[in-house]
């Protein structure tokens, strides 16, 4: 370790580079930055610490034990590759999301440099505050792959084992053969707290918490219906991720959000993004349905775990970028993370720990989650073969978001005629009118 940082600092330093066609309106490209490996390295006595590139990036230490990673250098991409991909991209914009009510950000990624990125709209509808790189949204379903990675983080730390069950860490849970694998897969068979809380008779006046998810499915078992078998089937079920959520608090003795943050936000310097809580409501951008009428708060607005990240697509690709072996987790913790484990239905679509996957016949692999919560929808999308992101993400619902995939394909052949879309449906206004047909070429 180098002799003037402290004991307790474990720094990567690794050269970045940074290409990009970035647009708002209008598509233009931006010169290649070639920043080589220039790092200055300095810790005052704030004890922050400073990692300058061309564009004097600055990463705050917060404190003893943190760790600043610095990701690795986007891998060389030709100016005519990274042109061709950006104009086909623009293509695909303008025939699917620049056709229907998309308010948001689009960014598409190779070998991490931004071959594409794109904002349209306002933070709220009617308004001049014009959506930035900087403008947060709510990923929805997509927070899951930050709370899955979150467990197996805490797993690889040995601060766990997936496969204990969950009554281990809490004894009143009883519920036999729930384990936290099974919560991570959505094979516990537990029902949904969207619906059982409301029908269990809860107070819509009053928020619900982690924890009196928690309380219901413990003090009123008898009268909850559709319990299922732990590890019969794949169901999707948000109470899986309410539930992971608090074991991260169980043994951390940190608030989520706070862990959260400490442990990949702050070091990452993914600086637009945190976790929900009510304090934030009156900052964050709100959403919208597909006519474009803004979408209230409910009761079920406080619950995390399942949802309630807000990033940006600059920071999702951040994200991204840590997930690869060596960084944050090792090749044998992605491999869990990625490995299908719902195979008693034919089909290329499945569930790992926290990721969707589509395992397609000719041997590629697509791995994705998309989110969807009130009017925010996002898909996130990652081809891992050919190092290549794909990130939408709005506040005013429209389906058109769920076509990102169709994008995979200038990268290579990874799609499948009649593949249909896998999407939260939760507690959002009818869409039907909103509903888009796309023409796909087979490639």
């Amino acid at each position: 370790m180098h002799k003037d940082i402290p004991s307790g600092f474990n720094i990567y330093m690794i050269p970045i580079s940074r290409s990009v066609l970035k647009t708002r309106d209008t598509p233009h490209i931006h010169s290649i930055h070639n920043l080589g490996f220039i790092f200055l390295v300095a810790l005052v006595c704030s004890l922050s610490f400073t990692c300058c590139t061309s564009s004097a990036r600055k990463i705050e230490v917060l404190g003893k034990d943190s760790t600043i990673i610095i990701l690795p250098a986007p891998a060389y991409i030709a100016n005519a590759d990274k042109t061709a991909f950006g104009i086909a991209c623009e293509g695909w914009y303008d025939s699917v999301l620049g056709k229907n009510a998309f308010n948001g950000a689009i960014l598409v990624a190779k070998g991490g440099n931004i071959v594409f990125e794109k904002f349209r709209g306002t933070g709220h509808i009617g308004s001049d505050d014009s959506i930035t790189n900087h403008t947060a949204f709510n990923i929805a379903s997509v927070s899951k792959t930050i709370t899955a990675m979150a467990i197996l983080k805490l797993w690889q730390d040995g601060k766990l084992n997936i496969d204990e069950e969950f009554s281990k860490y809490f004894p009143n849970f009883n519920y036999p053969g729930v384990t936290v694998r099974t919560l991570l897969n959505h094979r516990s068979g537990l029902p949904n707290y969207l619906y059982f809380m409301e029908d269990l008779g809860w107070n819509k006046s009053i928020y619900i918490k982690n924890q009196d998810v928690f309380d219901y499915l413990v003090n009123r078992k008898s009268e909850l219906k559709n319990i299922g078998t732990p590890n019969k089937r794949f169901t999707y079920c948000n109470t899986n991720y309410a539930l992971l959520a608090l074991l991260t608090e169980k043994l951390t003795g940190l608030p989520f959000p706070e862990f959260i943050q400490k442990e990949f936000f702050t070091p990452l310097n993914m600086k637009h993004s945190f976790v929900f809580t009510l304090a934030d409501s009156i900052n964050v951008n709100p959403s919208y349905d597909w006519r474009g009428q803004m979408i209230p708060l409910n009761f079920l607005d406080l619950v995390y775990g399942d949802k309630n990240v807000y990033t940006t697509a600059e920071d999702l690709l951040i994200w991204e970028r840590a997930l690869k072996p060596g960084i944050i987790f090792s090749a044998a913790t992605l491999e869990q993370a990625y490995m299908p484990y719902s195979n008693e239905k034919a089909g290329i679509r499945n569930y790992g720990l926290g990721w969707r996957m589509n395992v397609y016949p000719n041997g590629k692999k697509m791995i994705y989650h998309n989110g969807w919560w009130h009017g925010y929808n996002a898909a996130f999308i990652r081809l891992i073969d050919e190092d290549a992101t794909i990130i939408v993400m709005g506040n005013r619902y429209t389906k058109a978001i769920y076509k990102a995939k169709d994008l995979a394909g200038i990268f290579g052949n990874h799609y499948i005629s009649g593949e249909e879309d896998d999407r939260e449906s939760i507690n959002i206004t009818d869409t039907a009118k909103n509903q888009i047909k796309i023409k796909r070429k087979r490639r």
